[in-house]
C-alpha cells in the first residue's frame, strides 16, 4: 500500500471517529429540548430493538419540551419504558397516542458535570485518534521495512501523519469547547 493510501485511510478512520464524537456530544443535555437527545434511544418494536427517529415523529414544540408520536400507537408503552430506562432521567408524560418530555432546567453542579463528560469523551476520541497515528506509522515502518519505500518516504509519511493527527485532535478540541460553552449557556 502506497504511502498516500496509508495516509488517506488513517485520515478516513480520524474522520469517522470525529463525526462519532459529534453523534456522542449531540445526545448530552444542554438545558434546552432537543430531539437529538431521544433520537438513538432503542425502544422494543415486535421484538427488535429499534432508535425512536424509526419508530416515531419527535418534535420540539417549546424550548422546554420533547414531543414524541409514534408512528404505530401500540408503541407508546415501549417507548415510555425505553426513555425510563435510558440515562436522560427525565419521565415521561404519556397522552394519550403521544408522549411528551418537559426538560428541566440544569443546575450550576449538573452543568459542570456534563462539561466533564463531554471532555471525557472529547479524550476518548483523541486516544482512538492517536492508536490511528501508531497504526499508520507502523504500515508506514512495515513498508520501509519490505524495502517497498525510502526512509525518506518513511520520515515524510510520519510527518504528514502526524500533521493530521495534530488537526484532528485540534478539531477535537474545538468540538468539546463548542459544547461546554452550550452547556454553560443554556
Amino acid at each position: 500500500m502506497p504511502t498516500k493510501e496509508i495516509i488517506s485511510h488513517a485520515e478516513a478512520k480520524m474522520k469517522k471517529a470525529l463525526d462519532a464524537l459529534h453523534d456522542e456530544l449531540k445526545a448530552v443535555r444542554t438545558g434546552l429540548a432537543s430531539t437529538a437527545l431521544v433520537e438513538n434511544i432503542k425502544a422494543d418494536f415486535y421484538g427488535t430493538p429499534t432508535p425512536l427517529k424509526q419508530m416515531a415523529t419527535l418534535a420540539t414544540p417549546q424550548v422546554d419540551m420533547i414531543v414524541i408520536k409514534p408512528f404505530d400507537p401500540g408503541s407508546v408503552k415501549e417507548i415510555e419504558k425505553a426513555i425510563k430506562n435510558s440515562d436522560l432521567s427525565i419521565a415521561p408524560i404519556v397522552d394519550g397516542k403521544i408522549i411528551r418530555l418537559n426538560i428541566p432546567p440544569l443546575s450550576g453542579e449538573r452543568r459542570a458535570q456534563l462539561v466533564q463528560q463531554a471532555k471525557q469523551t472529547g479524550e476518548q476520541t483523541k486516544v482512538g485518534i492517536r492508536n490511528i497515528r501508531r497504526d499508520a506509522n507502523k504500515q508506514l515502518e512495515k513498508q520501509q521495512k519490505d524495502k517497498i519505500i525510502t526512509e525518506d518516504d518513511l520520515k515524510h509519511g510520519k510527518k504528514l501523519v502526524d500533521d493530521k493527527t495534530r488537526e484532528y485532535t485540534d478539531k477535537v478540541d474545538e468540538v468539546v469547547r463548542h459544547k461546554s460553552d452550550e452547556i454553560m449557556l443554556d
